[in-house]
């Protein structure tokens, strides 16, 4: 009888144990949901905009980025975009380092075995890096240049244009723990507590391992970044020949290449010098 005693007794102890240990939870666990929930509440979207320039062959693609909080509070953080180009485009990696030179624009091509040459039909999706500077004329924005080029595409039988589509680009933001703004720790009834940028605690989702910066072979882990586009993906439309003229460019670049060559053999046995 005794030991059926001290067993309920157990028993009730630990339900009691356990009773307490969840309301004393509850409360922390709502309000750190109430915490999350004001901080989100409080963030400002991330506004992207993503728009092409100039007319031809030759583009620019303009990448301007705004946040709604100040730029003091995010001087230790870097904004890498990485944008992927479409087959129908390509990027000059010459270019690009003519450009990086001039202190023009930080972007890099991160495909390998790339033909700038190589028409569309023969050609895959490449990937480039840019590194965002902050634009002079907008307090809490940052801007990112690159030029891109038409590749040659395949004659249509009807429509002389085709489409080519530039999707979104992925934004990679990176903060430096190290730095006095980065991160705060201080302890307040011995916990142990962390301060981070509310921008990231908004709207970073996951981890991106990419270099730190332009000429440093460090990675580094950065935050996908959510956003808002004011616009949907770029749509460019390219001039393409038609099949149905085939014929005729042949036989009118046939005909100036037969007259091209005479005239300068003319030229040359007219007005040329032999000596034997």
């Amino acid at each position: 009888m005794a030991v059926r005693v001290a067993a309920v007794r157990a028993v009730a102890w630990l339900l009691l144990g356990a009773a307490t240990g969840l309301t004393r939870g509850f409360p922390a666990v709502l309000g750190a949901a109430r915490s999350d929930a004001g901080t989100r509440a409080m963030c400002s979207e991330i506004i992207l905009r993503q728009e092409v320039l100039k007319d031809g062959f030759h583009r620019d693609l303009l990448i301007k980025v705004k946040f709604g909080e100040s730029i003091e509070d995010l001087q230790t953080c870097r904004l890498l975009i990485k944008q992927d180009i479409p087959a129908g485009l390509f990027v000059d990696p010459y270019e690009l380092a003519s450009l990086r030179e001039r202190n023009i624009t930080e972007a890099v091509m991160v495909s390998e075995n790339f033909d700038i040459e190589a028409p569309n039909y023969l050609s895959k999706e490449s990937e480039v890096l840019i590194y965002a500077r902050q634009d002079s004329q907008c307090v809490d924005c940052f801007q990112a240049f690159l030029p891109v080029h038409y590749r040659y595409h395949r004659p249509h039988s009807h429509d002389g244009e085709t489409s080519i589509v530039v999707n979104h680009p992925d934004l990679l933001m990176f903060c430096d723990q190290a730095g006095s703004r980065g991160m705060i720790r201080f302890r307040f009834d011995s916990f142990d507590k962390t301060i981070e940028f509310p921008i990231l605690k908004c709207w970073a989702h996951s981890k991106v391992a990419a270099p730190c910066a332009l000429e440093n072979e460090d990675i580094c882990q950065w935050n996908k970044m959510k956003y808002k586009s004011v616009y949907k993906n770029v749509t460019l439309q390219v001039p393409v020949g038609l099949t149905i003229h085939t014929s005729l460019v042949c036989s009118v670049t046939l005909f100036v290449t037969i007259l091209c060559s005479t005239l300068i053999l003319v030229a040359i046995f007219k007005y040329g010098y032999f000596s034997l």
